[in-house]
């Protein structure tokens, strides 16, 4: 990254998630290098044309997931090779719809086998916190923050039925990501009555095969209904595709 090579950051995305998933691609390319010296606030606010709130802002983003490192009185660096890593995806990853469907694919095959396990390990208690989750996510409006969270409480309920504490943590990870692909998903549910009837029926038969201890029937379950969000998406009709794009257009860049 030489200093004299002017790159200002003009895309549409929020100028923050913009720098730091192009600084993370630069340290992950081997372009900036374990141990590297950042330039200065100073010098990477007038390098991308944003301001040095945006830069503090983009760093304390990689040095949350371990890829930069401040050491006193000298300045932040690239964390050294050695040094463990938190998973993170591209700050970016939900402002397309391809990226929402990623997300819904990669959920796909993590929730059947948290659902098959379930199944195979249910107890009378857990198959109550599994159906007390359910029924309140099935009070819960269509549309509306609550609903997105009702909906993560159901599936984080299965996931503990399993006794393997890495699901639930898996899960509690993607959450981040899955708030925004489950608002996107729930909105276009609630925009047609059959898909809100489908969708009740999908989460009520993937509860039901795991507190019976029906682990084939609950893997099932689980695949179909990631695989319907995802049908439900692809094919939804122009109006539902604005609402959507709406939902994923991201945030207006910070100025100072």
């Amino acid at each position: 990254m030489p200093p004299d090579h002017a790159e200002p950051l003009q895309a549409p995305q929020r100028l923050t998630d913009r720098l730091a998933a192009l600084l993370m691609q630069r340290i992950e390319s081997g372009e900036l290098e374990p141990d590297q010296r950042l330039p200065t606030e100073q010098r990477l606010s007038e390098q991308f044309g944003v301001s040095r709130t945006v830069v503090r802002e983009a760093i304390s983003q990689l040095k949350s997931i371990g890829l930069l490192t401040s050491r006193q009185g000298a300045g932040v660096f690239v964390a050294p090779s050695h040094q463990a890593r938190a998973l993170a995806f591209d700050p970016t990853v939900l402002h397309s719809m391809e990226a929402v469907l990623q997300v819904v694919e990669v959920r796909r095959g993590l929730e059947a086998d948290v659902a098959e396990l379930a199944a195979r390990r249910i107890t009378p208690e857990k198959a109550r916190s599994i159906m007390d989750a359910l029924t309140e996510l099935e009070a819960c409006p269509p549309v509306g923050a609550p609903g997105v969270e009702a909906d993560l409480r159901f599936h984080r309920s299965i996931a503990r039925a399993t006794d393997n504490p890495h699901y639930e943590r898996l899960l509690g990870f993607l959450e981040q990501y899955q708030r925004d692909a489950m608002k996107v998903t729930r909105t276009n549910e609630s925009l047609d009555s059959g898909y809100m009837v489908q969708v009740h029926h999908e989460h009520r038969a993937i509860a039901e095969a795991v507190c019976r201890g029906d682990a084939a029937a609950a893997r099932e379950a689980a695949m179909r209904h990631m695989a319907n969000a995802a049908h439900r998406i692809e094919h939804a009709p122009p109006p539902v595709r604005r609402a959507l794009d709406a939902l994923l257009k991201p945030a207006t860049p910070r100025t100072e």
